[in-house]
């Protein structure tokens, strides 16, 4: 499982409201190409949100704050849950584990904003790997010398990434795959 993110135009957002068969097709070109509107936290994702809200971090960058598919009101064991699920990939709306989300221009200026006040070090600053592990949180392997630290490493990146989104007035995609 891998965090991912993509940085798209007002423009281009209202389009992939409107087509997210198109918007994958963009993303997946996006990250094919190396393209600097794409990057994400590979399989720290789940760690990464993790410290992000243990912070008390305002805007859920790693799963978006904003949907694209609207859940129907049910149980998820329920059929008529299962079904929307089935719909989902064969609609083209799902694009890993479950449709994409998004966070709007002012969302992502937020973000970059907080970002820019955190550093690697005060990602993990006081955090026991025992509660990822205690709270379950993917990949799972909180055990390790030096786990947090590699999570931490994308921090960097989410900065610039963030802040290049804030600057050309951009929101961003977020999706697991």
């Amino acid at each position: 499982m891998n965090g991912n993110w993509l940085r798209v135009t007002p423009a281009e957002l209202a389009r992939a409201k409107d087509d997210l068969e198109w918007a994958y097709e963009l993303a997946e070109a996006a990250g094919e190409a190396g393209d600097d509107r794409s990057s994400g936290t590979g399989k720290a994702w789940q760690a990464f949100a993790f410290l992000l809200e243990r912070r008390a971090f305002d805007v859920p960058i790693v799963e978006g704050a904003e949907g694209f598919v609207e859940y129907p009101d049910a149980d998820p064991e329920d059929e008529e849950f299962q079904e929307f699920l089935e719909h989902l990939e064969e609609s083209g709306k799902d694009w890993g584990y479950g449709p994409p989300s998004y966070l709007t221009p002012e969302q992502v200026a937020t973000a970059a904003a907080e970002l820019a006040t955190i550093t690697p070090e005060d990602l993990i600053r006081g955090v026991d790997p025992a509660e990822l592990q205690r709270a379950d949180i993917y990949p799972n392997r909180w055990d390790r010398p030096d786990e947090l630290v590699w999570v931490a490493h994308f921090l960097p990146d989410a900065r610039r990434f963030f802040a290049t989104a804030a600057r050309r007035g951009d929101a961003v995609i977020c999706w697991i795959n």
